[in-house]
């Protein structure tokens, strides 16, 4: 007698008397996959240009990447968003990033459609798809696509990775991370790492080695039930962290510089084919040095700096190679779609003299080459969050011009592999159609045979923005079906349709020609008219890849026609109002997810509260009030902000009441009390009043006099002459009762929890009236007196 099973809502197929002996079962039908439905695996990739794996033409070595494009598809026209965030949406739902309102990432939203960080449920994910066709879906590494407000125990959730139809995630919910001291999520909650560095520990290690957790966790249940992974490395965005003897590798192969790497990339593209013949290699970038010009310090210290970062690259492919064997070995590689991609082109946020602590540039704080030098020994170690110069940047994106946040190809055009043995028959080809990350989601549903929804989990679903792809895979002359799309971000524009690019940089070709720095100019109106009217750039990229002839003056009607249909397609995908690229946006408050307020209590054992929902002190007048009761030799943190990056402190430490502020990881302006304190119940309280204004064209917050209480007694005070203006830290949010990953400060050793005693609460006050309050009652006792 066979099974019967049947769809619930449908008739019911059994019989049902009114015993078990009268009746016939029936089971409602599981939820499977075709058969033989393949899985999916997406390797995404952070900041790695087009000139940076090997099989790109690099001489960063990186076999097993290499060995996906030998044994299925490179692509050479594959483009992104020229950043993270907005990148990410795209892959995930398939269409533009303005239309997921990702314009940029999500700690810089705005309040416009197309600005606002929070990706709408009608533009559904891969992943949502795929769980309603009988896949496992799991998601790992970075995030970034929950609005930064929304990343903290007080959710909400449904924007998180298990919110948008990711069963497992584990991975961290930010832009980056320390990949010693990871901010980790496993699924909804936080945890920490396995390990410690002295332990071995190493955030990429630990990422595969989940992945193939989860999924040999399901296949040894159900064999037969097909994946949706999501897998992004932290690598190769910055902290570039990798042991020493990865990049010890490379000692001595960049001595002879970027530009030297550049043509050595370049002909080597040339000779795979990797590039068109007769294509040539971009000018060189007015805002990087000539090599030859360096100081002997200066060239030591940024080959250094890219010797890390080529190590880091390779370890980050050995890793990856470990889950493409246990792939292998459990017989899945084969019928596994893998699509390999980076989000944008190489990064730039080092600056021109690379940085140990990238903290500083989302502050302005300049970085200096002395304190630089002092750290090379120690780079890709945890104890700096470094980032190489950014003419590595540059050559990471040959042969193309500029990078990472602009819109001319080396921000946009990236490394794409395909491998699908069973589903290609070509083998080690390289593609050239046009495609964009919006084209890889119904790619997907094309090769598993099936179409968009009209919904998902009852809402209406929006029309899929990209087009598939999968002519192309056995045929290598077939015509691409993507031939218009914009580019937008941080109001460099860019316009692509039918073999011409138009482009429009802000504020100008480079910082130099253009006599301003990133986040130096304001798009008012008025230059806004300048821009359309002597800004824009037009290439014939099928002939010129590499956007090396302007053409806007010799084809202006066709220029005219370009720049119209930008603006056709900004209207269609809601990319206005331009917005400036402004440093200042970061330090904005937006819509929380409770009321305003000046007051904010924290209790330990409970999760971080991240950057964007901790209390925010920069600027501004503040206490903070510890309410403890000490016994014995009681000692630990009491609140803490921040890492070895920088943040604030205020412990306990030999029965001393300590407040520590570390600048950037420069300088830490420690405060200690004179007295012991007290066994008991106890009132600690640190106070903060701005003694002059912050500048933020020097990366400096305000000034100001921090002072110490214990029971209401002054007990010790002293000047915090530097405090960050904009940002407290990368990822490492607010503790209380700990300092959980990175210490702030060189004191202790995380997490140096409190103990001794019990810590009731910890009060921040942002109002400034309780410090007023004080003052005058200080006043009027001296004044008694």
């Amino acid at each position: 007698m066979s099974l019967k099973e049947y769809t619930p809502g449908s008739a019911f197929p059994g019989t049902i008397g009114r015993t078990w002996e009268q009746s016939s079962p029936a089971w409602p039908r599981p939820l499977r996959a075709k058969d033989g439905a393949p899985n999916v695996l997406f390797i995404v990739l952070d900041d790695t240009g087009f000139g940076h794996l090997g099989c790109y033409g690099s001489p960063i070595h990186t076999p097993n990447l290499d060995r996906l494009a030998k044994g299925g598809l490179l692509y050479n026209s594959m483009h992104t968003t020229a950043l993270c965030s907005p990148t990410r949406s795209c892959i995930l739902t398939g269409r533009n990033h303005h239309s997921n309102g990702m314009a940029t990432i999500t700690e810089v939203s705005l309040g416009y459609p197309g600005y606002n960080g929070t990706i709408p449920f009608e533009n559904g994910f891969l992943s949502e798809m795929l769980q309603e066709q009988g896949y496992n879906t799991y998601a790992l590494g970075k995030w970034h696509l929950t609005p930064a407000e929304q990343t903290s125990a007080a959710g909400p959730y449904n924007r998180w990775p298990l919110g948008r139809g990711f069963e497992r995630f584990y991975g961290f919910l930010g832009g980056d991370t320390h990949q010693y001291f990871p901010d980790l999520v496993h699924d909804n909650h936080p945890v920490l790492p396995p390990k410690t560095p002295e332990e071995g520990y190493h955030l990429t290690e630990d990422l595969v080695d989940r992945a193939v957790d989860f999924i040999a966790d399901s296949k040894q249940v159900a064999p037969d039930k097909p994946f949706f992974m999501y897998f992004c490395t932290g690598a190769m965005h910055a902290p570039h962290h990798v042991p020493r003897e990865w990049a010890d590798k490379y000692k001595g192969q960049f001595d002879d510089g970027w530009d030297a790497y550049r043509k050595k990339v370049y002909q080597r593209q040339l000779k795979l084919g990797v590039i068109p013949p007769g294509t040539k290699l971009s000018r060189h970038d007015p805002d990087v040095a000539e090599w030859e010009t360096l100081s002997a310090d200066e060239r030591r210290l940024y080959a250094r700096m890219m010797e890390v970062f080529a190590g880091f690259l390779e370890h980050t492919d050995h890793h990856i190679g470990r889950l493409l064997k246990f792939l292998e070995e459990t017989g899945e590689l084969d019928n596994t779609l893998i699509m390999v991609i980076s989000d944008n082109g190489a990064s730039a946020e080092g600056g021109p003299h690379g940085s140990v602590n990238e903290l500083k540039f989302f502050n302005n704080t300049p970085e200096s080459l002395e304190q630089n030098l002092e750290a090379i020994d120690e780079l890709g170690g945890p104890k700096y969050f470094n980032h190489y110069s950014w003419g590595w940047a540059w050559a990471g994106d040959t042969p193309f011009r500029r990078w990472k946040r602009e819109v001319y190809r080396g921000g946009t055009t990236d490394p794409f592999l395909v491998h699908w043995p069973k589903g290609i028959r070509a083998r080690g080809e390289i593609r050239s159609q046009y495609c964009h990350a919006i084209d890889m989601v119904p790619t997907v549903l094309d090769c598993l045979g099936l179409t968009p929804p009209a919904a998902l989990r009852g809402v209406t679903q929006s029309p899929i923005e990209g087009v598939s792809f999968r002519h192309t895979f056995d045929d290598a002359r077939a015509e691409s079906r993507h031939r218009t799309q914009y580019f937008e971000m941080f109001s460099n524009r860019a316009i692509y349709h039918d073999g011409w690019r138009a482009v429009c940089p802000f504020p100008g070709p480079s910082f130099t020609e253009a006599g301003e720095g990133f986040g130096e100019s304001k798009l008012t109106e008025e230059r806004l008219r300048q821009l359309d009217a002597e800004g824009w750039e037009l290439y014939h990229v099928a002939e010129d890849c590499s956007e090396t002839k302007n053409l806007a003056s010799e084809e202006r009607g066709k220029l005219i026609e370009m720049i119209a249909l930008w603006y056709v397609e900004a209207g269609r995908y809601q990319v206005m109002p331009l917005a400036s690229p402004d440093r200042a946006v970061f330090s904005e408050e937006r819509p929380q997810i409770t009321r305003d307020r000046k007051r904010y209590v924290y209790r330990p054992h409970t999760s971080p509260a991240p950057e964007n929902v901790a209390v925010h002190v920069l600027n501004r007048p503040h206490s903070i009030t510890a309410r403890v009761d000490v016994e014995g030799d009681a000692e630990g943190v009491l609140l803490s902000h921040g890492g070895l990056t920088g943040g604030y402190t205020f412990f306990i430490q030999d029965r001393r009441l300590h407040y520590v502020y570390n600048f950037v990881g420069e300088r830490e302006f420690h405060i200690e009390s004179g007295v012991e304190i007290p066994e008991g119940p106890s009132e600690l309280r640190f106070e903060f009043e701005p003694t002059g204004a912050p500048d933020l064209a020097e990366g400096k917050g305000a000034p100001g006099r921090g002072r110490l209480f214990i029971d209401g007694e002054l007990v010790a005070q002293s000047d915090i002459a530097a405090t960050m203006p904009l940002v407290i830290s990368l990822g490492e949010g607010l503790t209380c009762g700990r300092d959980d990953n990175s210490a702030v400060s060189s004191m202790y050793r995380a997490p140096y929890a409190f103990r001794g005693g019990t810590l009731r609460e910890v009060v921040v006050d942002v109002s400034g009236e309780h410090l007023r309050d004080e003052q005058a009652e200080r006043k009027a006792a001296m004044a008694r007196q």
